[in-house]
């Protein structure tokens, strides 16, 4: 009787603990329309901020930041084509 009750404590023991190791839900995944909406205000930032880089440059000459703003805007318009196929 007395292993019994040892063993029921124990097993009540190691089951309230592991109730209590369970991890909160996981919040639910984005839609597609809220995914998109955030790449492209990343995107954007990202463009933006590199934009002020390179105007801001004082050692690049203006042929040197024009070439690179035609650069980077190729690839952010190549950029946000595939986001909007998605």
């Amino acid at each position: 009787m007395r292993k019994f009750l040892i063993s029921t404590l124990v097993l009540l023991g190691l089951s309230m603990n592991v109730n209590a190791q369970k991890s909160p839900p996981a919040p639910p995944h984005p839609s597609k329309a809220e995914l998109i909406s955030m790449k492209s205000r990343e995107l954007d930032k990202r463009y933006n901020t590199e934009k002020k880089l390179i105007l801001n440059h004082p050692l690049a000459t203006k042929k040197m930041k024009r070439d690179q703003l035609k650069a980077l805007n190729e690839k952010y318009q190549s950029q946000k084509r595939l986001l909007k196929k998605m």
